[in-house]
């Protein structure tokens, strides 16, 4: 018998584990044990039919059911915490591993009624790290997606007219948030969503996170950086393009050279057994080597001071990184490749590659060109 069991107690619509073990999408939190390679989920009775029908896993119990054993047992009111403990004490269960997420009320009781709770850092599936051939394919198809809707913005901007140092269309001056509906709407028709998306210009584009909003400059480097998401599988693909209108300056032209080298040196380096770390440091030396000091620099943060790249799936940032942190690449990975420059006064540009890791070297998956100037 075991006496171990991994345990979430969550809701798979924004739990990516909870959703990676049953592929059961639910809004509200259920139950789910595995017991060695047994898949369990308790569910109540709104959800277990469903759950039985849809839900990738071995056994679908009923949470009524063991409501009632714990009103047998003298509780009035019965909670999950109650429901859980009749299970765990019919399975003689004594150790749970959590993840490093789970709910410190939960781990508490837990505790109180005398089980051990551990606590698995991430990965909490390891396998979620390699994937399979279908989640490839889901990724993949996401970021097909993506590109055609990069591709729509940058046609957007390139038909814009430029006037007084800004874009125009149709009579008015074109903005970030334009960019970012026809972008939007675009993936939803398509059944992906798109939130956070950046588009950033001018002097917005030297904070790698600021979305941007406003009228876009001519001239000046406006990236676009779309990170959407599946809404039938649920899996995540990330792009981003710098692009100009116009004319860039030289240094913003320096600068997109210098990020596409960097970033084919990262690529040449990525494969299975590396560290993600000294491919980092790979990056940052070679910018440094061209000039392009990174660090605090008049009172914020200039140059490069991101990580290279992070693992896609079930959500948009997974492991394993390529940034400071010391984690080895593996066959199997998913990762981006998104080098970047930014300065005060001048501007920034990121270029931004999806990857996936070979027995034998790599694949990048990312099809879409990369141009500077539109």
């Amino acid at each position: 018998m075991k006496t171990q069991a991994n345990l979430i107690i969550a809701s798979s619509e924004t739990d990516s584990n909870l959703y990676y073990a049953t592929r059961f999408l639910a809004p509200d939190p259920f139950i789910f044990l595995q017991l060695g390679e047994e898949k369990i989920m308790i569910m109540s009775d709104l959800e277990i039919d469903r759950a039985k029908t849809q839900a990738k896993v071995d056994t679908v119990l009923s949470y009524t059911i063991y409501e009632a054993e714990a009103r047998r047992q003298g509780i009035a009111d019965p909670k999950t915490i109650d429901v859980l403990n009749e299970f765990l004490r019919e399975r003689g269960i004594k150790v749970l591993i959590v993840p490093a997420d789970f709910g410190i009320r939960y781990a508490l009781l837990l505790k109180d009624r005398d089980f051990t709770v551990e606590v698995k850092n991430d990965p909490f599936f390891e396998e979620r790290l390699r994937k399979r051939e279908e989640e490839i394919r889901y990724i993949t198809d996401t970021l097909r997606h993506a590109e055609s809707a990069v591709d729509k913005a940058i046609r957007f901007i390139r038909s814009a007219e430029i006037r007084n140092g800004y874009l125009y269309l149709g009579g008015r001056q074109a903005t970030s948030e334009d960019v970012k509906r026809l972008m939007a709407v675009y993936l939803l028709e398509k059944g992906f969503i798109a939130q956070h998306t950046i588009v950033s210009c001018g002097e917005d584009t030297t904070s790698p996170h600021t979305e941007g909003a406003g009228p876009l400059q001519a001239n000046a480097p406006i990236i676009i950086d779309l990170f959407p998401r599946s809404l039938t599988n649920r899996y995540y693909a990330d792009i981003t393009r710098t692009v100009v209108k116009g004319v860039a300056s030289p240094e913003v032209k320096e600068m997109y050279d210098a990020v596409l080298s960097a970033q084919g040196v990262a690529v040449s380096l990525i494969k299975e057994g590396i560290s993600g770390k000294d491919v980092h440091e790979a990056v940052l030396q070679h910018f440094k080597g061209l000039g392009y000091e990174s660090g605090e620099i008049d009172g914020r943060m200039q140059g490069f001071f991101h990580g290279t790249g992070h693992g896609v799936g079930l959500d948009i940032h997974e492991s394993p990184r390529i940034s400071k942190r010391v984690d080895t690449l593996y066959s199997g990975n998913v990762i981006t490749v998104e080098p970047g420059l930014y300065y005060k006064g001048i501007g920034g540009v990121r270029l931004e590659d999806m990857v996936l890791i070979q027995k034998d070297g790599v694949m990048n998956l990312t099809i879409a060109p990369k141009i500077l100037e539109v």
